[in-house]
């Protein structure tokens, strides 16, 4: 194929080997990206220098997590795993509980996908990606049992907190429901609550303004997800990035407790083999994760 270009023909010559090499490897990778990959990998690497395999620390990106840092809110964590970042604060706000859940309270968590943070996302309303993801956390909040929702409520039937968890990406580059939940649980962790009393006669909820008096949350357990991507049926790559994501078959999130290292669920978008092999890559996955937890556990 002949590649025409409109730039000044000495330019080209200008750039050194090492930078010409880098140049036509990107435009290789653009155009045939599936390819590109699938060199990689016979060389038992990926794209970003990663080891091929599940079992090596060296098979997962750095992470780390801040907390604390925005002062508006009652929680907050910044988490950074490889090149994705996401911000997440917790406000909490009063409200009247449901009729059917008078002794509970709400936990509603949301991820915010902005144009700022990867081409892919465009202005304007949640984009499906971002809802999608919101509903997961949601899930993964929920089925892990978090927090118990009856140790947000004031007074049953008359006033319960609602924990707005939002969490936004600040740049993308893959595997965004790991970096968002382990955000969402560092930001509940940091989250503390005024001491708060429901008057009967007035029906009015008074909050003590004092810091002194500010208690954290009932946290009973705190859930950290380790996903996994398989490509071409076979190779595993934990910790997918926005480049290798598109290209995977199936995308394997691992759920467990951090503290004890309990599994708590499995969840799969796409299909595995529906022979051995299938059964076997989702073991390996599930062992692998396992091992990380001991190395996530430490940042919440």
């Amino acid at each position: 194929m002949t590649t025409t270009t409109t730039t000044n023909p000495a330019s080209s010559s200008s750039l050194s080997k090492p930078e010409q090499d880098a140049l036509k490897a990107s435009i290789f990778q653009r155009l045939h990206p599936r390819v590109y990959l699938e060199r990689f990998l016979a060389e038992n690497v990926r794209p970003d220098g990663r080891s091929l395999g599940c079992n090596a620390d060296s098979a997962w990106r750095d992470v780390s997590v801040n907390v604390g840092s925005i002062s508006t809110a009652d929680g907050s964590a910044l988490v950074r795993l490889g090149g994705t970042t996401v911000v997440c604060g917790v406000k909490a706000e009063i409200a009247e509980p449901e009729l059917d859940h008078a002794g509970d309270g709400f936990l509603v968590p949301n991820l915010d996908l902005p144009a700022m943070c990867s081409p892919r996302f465009k202005p304007g309303p949640p984009s499906e990606d971002a809802q999608v993801l919101s509903d997961r956390l949601n899930e993964a909040l929920v089925v892990s049992n978090i927090l118990p929702l009856t140790s947000l409520c004031i007074h049953p039937g008359k006033a319960a907190w609602v924990l707005y968890v939002d969490a936004t990406c600040i740049n993308y580059d893959g595997n965004v429901f790991d970096a968002a939940l382990l955000a969402m649980v560092a930001a509940l962790k940091n989250t503390t609550l005024p001491k708060a009393t429901f008057d009967e006669e007035t029906g009015r909820t008074t909050c003590s303004s004092s810091r002194k008096f500010r208690t954290p949350l009932g946290i009973t357990r705190t859930p950290i997800a380790m996903s996994f991507g398989v490509f071409d049926s076979k190779h595993i790559l934990p910790d997918p990035t926005s480049f290798e994501e598109p290209l995977l078959d199936t995308t394997v999130s691992i759920l467990v407790d951090s503290s004890s290292g309990a599994l708590i669920s499995v969840s799969q978008l796409g299909l595995l083999d529906g022979d051995g092999d299938g059964d076997a890559l989702l073991r390996t996955c599930i062992a692998s994760a396992g091992r990380r937890r001991d190395v996530v556990a430490k940042y919440i």
